[in-house]
């Protein structure tokens, strides 16, 4: 059976007065005593896309109610998801309901049978969506205690508003958490901000249709991060906002003293640009092709081209591209900088004069999935020297 994962139980929009038949049960629970006991799949429901909870209520060994509670795509495909929850009239082993999908409205119909199979259960029946009919036909489900349930509803959104550091979180990574009646406004006020907006964090999971709330990822210039989470904080429907993952890894950033590459209370990026360009060309006997700050995220593109030594006749050319982050080493006051570069990635081109020669090369790095990082010829090394900068010891999670 395909498990599908667990999620928060919202109850709401049911009708209230259908009645409840009873059913029996085999139970281990003491005789008399209610007990709430959850399923949390239907194999193939909507393509095995649907999330689905149902929640039981027992009085011994009869059940006296059911609600099932499922999350699916809007549309096949589509990763925009609606939801419905009802609650169902148990009569022998007949489950039924009708209620309606919460986003798009859709009358949604429910008769299933249910049937125990040892220490299992067996579900047949449909689902009606509008004019969408699924045939169901799922074995082998286990049932789930309450108490093991919630423990698998516990999730981390990784935000935390008041980091020590920016070791565990990223200086430019923001994550809000807001109510999802509130989002919209939230998103529109922040057009014409100098900002990125992760695309995949608009999705509105089947998590966050059931805690009503979801998460967006922002990407900021790290100098200005404080100041957008503060403001997020104080916007309509904002439940939580900081700092949380993004770009920096431990193990390619160092720390130095800030007063030699400030200028006033603002980093010097003009200066700071000027001597890595400078280490990164010396370390990979390149020429500097690109140096240029992106104004949303305060990143930092690096670009150098050198002679290729594949086919040295061709004349064909190398381009090897960084990416490099400058922050504070923490939020707040602080006389402490970060330096982050990541691995580099490496094309290969023919930038001769006249007719080219078209190659199939893929752009190649460290964030290619299963790839070795290419070699940066000691480039973070170096910088840590022209820094006097610290190195990240990792096995004693500690400044070196």
């Amino acid at each position: 059976m395909r498990a599908l994962c667990l999620l928060l139980l919202g109850l709401a929009t049911a009708t209230p007065h259908l009645a409840f038949a009873q059913m029996k049960l085999p139970s281990k629970t003491t005789p008399g005593a209610s007990e709430i006991r959850y399923f949390t799949a239907i194999d193939g429901l909507m393509d095995g896309n649907a999330d689905v909870v149902l929640k039981e209520t027992r009085q011994g060994k009869t059940v006296t109610a059911a609600t099932l509670d499922v999350c699916y795509p809007a549309a096949k495909g589509s990763d925009r998801k609606d939801r419905f929850v009802a609650n169902l009239a148990v009569s022998g082993q007949s489950l039924t309901g009708t209620t309606q999908s919460l986003g798009d409205k859709q009358p949604v119909t429910i008769k299933l049978t249910r049937k125990p199979t040892g220490d299992t259960f067996e579900f047949r029946g449909q689902i009606t969506i509008g004019q969408n009919v699924t045939e169901v036909t799922s074995t082998d489900n286990s049932d789930l205690s309450e108490k093991e349930f919630l423990e698998n509803q516990t999730s981390d959104d990784g935000i935390t508003p008041s980091p020590k550091d920016f070791t565990d979180v990223s200086p430019e990574a923001i994550g809000v958490r807001i109510k999802l009646d509130a989002a919209l406004d939230f998103l529109r006020g922040l057009k014409g901000e100098a900002v990125e907006v992760g695309l995949s964090s608009l999705s509105i999971t089947c998590d966050a249709l059931r805690a009503g709330e979801q998460t967006i990822n922002l990407t900021a210039d790290p100098e200005r991060a404080a100041a957008l989470i503060a403001k997020a904080k104080a916007m309509p429907g904002v439940v939580a906002a900081g700092w949380t993952s993004g770009a920096i890894e431990m193990d390619r950033t160092i720390r130095f003293a800030a007063a030699e590459w400030r200028d006033g209370d603002k980093i010097n990026k003009d200066k700071i640009a000027a001597a890595i360009s400078a280490v990164l060309a010396k370390t990979l006997s390149a020429k500097p092709a690109e140096a240029s700050w992106n104004a949303n995220t305060g990143k930092l593109e690096l670009a150098f081209k050198r002679p290729s030594p594949i086919y040295p006749p061709l004349g064909l050319t190398e381009t090897v591209e960084f990416t490099a982050l400058v922050s504070p080493d923490k939020p707040g006051t602080t006389d402490r900088l970060m330096l982050w570069i990541s691995n580099p990635v490496i094309t290969t081109a023919d930038e001769s004069a006249g007719a080219k020669l078209n190659l199939s090369e893929d752009s190649t790095g460290a964030d290619e999935e299963g790839g070795e990082p290419k070699d940066d010829n000691g480039s973070l090394d170096a910088l840590a020297k022209e820094f006097k900068g610290q190195r990240w010891d990792a096995d004693k999670s500690v400044w070196k």
